[in-house]
């Protein structure tokens, strides 16, 4: 699909969204109702971070990253998923973001996981690959115009029946789960976040912006 140069006097690319098709899609049995989690399991992620200063060079859809931090394949608050092969742990090389965007994702679900103990966890998509640059079709379909310089990332919302995947449609959202994870990242300084237009998620208008394919995931852009 060809991407469209932004219209508006702020550079917003278009992206194409990890939609799933249905027919190829099998949910597994949902976890059970999560444990209460302590300051050990939030502080103890399946991996350890090795944190780094990072430098987001460039644009988001014309960029590049350096000293990138992997996020982890999973933890108490997280786990990752790959929009490609759509299955559980996202390949780790497309999971690297900058040090002030993987610090944001962390707190941020830190937090969220702190005011809703029995809320599923959070699925993180796509961040940037190592050093950036080209993340578009030849890195599997469907693509990004974006998540170039490490300051992009997508979340899955969080669905109703707790089951650990992207929602296949608006129905299964947890809306009261998925608007609070909006306004937090609000709240955490994103310059953008991109929600569906079918979402009935709302925000700032200068900050929370529907976009087309994104009924399944929001798409958080720090500044």
């Amino acid at each position: 699909m060809a991407v469209l140069a932004p219209a508006t006097s702020i550079p917003r690319p278009f992206e194409q969204a990890s939609a799933i098709k249905p027919a190829e899609v099998h949910d597994p049995p949902p976890r059970p109702a999560a444990a209460p989690l302590t300051r050990e399991t939030i502080a103890s992620p399946v991996d350890k971070i090795r944190w780094r200063h990072s430098r987001a060079l460039g644009l988001p859809w014309r960029g590049r990253l350096v000293a990138g931090v992997r996020v982890p394949a999973a933890g108490a608050r997280f786990f990752t998923w790959d929009p490609v092969q759509r299955r559980s742990p996202n390949r780790a090389w497309r999971r690297v973001g900058s040090d002030r965007l993987v610090r944001t994702l962390m707190r941020v679900l830190d937090e969220f996981a702190a005011a809703h103990p029995r809320a599923p966890r959070i699925g993180i998509g796509d961040l940037s690959r190592p050093g950036g640059g080209d993340f578009g079709v030849r890195y599997g379909l469907p693509g990004h115009a974006s998540h170039q310089n490490g300051l992009d990332a997508d979340l899955y919302y969080p669905r109703l029946d707790r089951w650990e995947r992207p929602p296949r449609a608006v129905a299964q959202i947890d809306r009261t789960l998925a608007q609070d994870l909006v306004d937090r990242f609000v709240r955490a300084g994103a310059r953008y976040v991109f929600v569906g237009p079918s979402t009935g998620l709302t925000g700032p208008p200068a900050v929370v912006q529907p976009l087309a394919h994104h009924d399944n995931h929001l798409h958080v852009r720090l500044r």
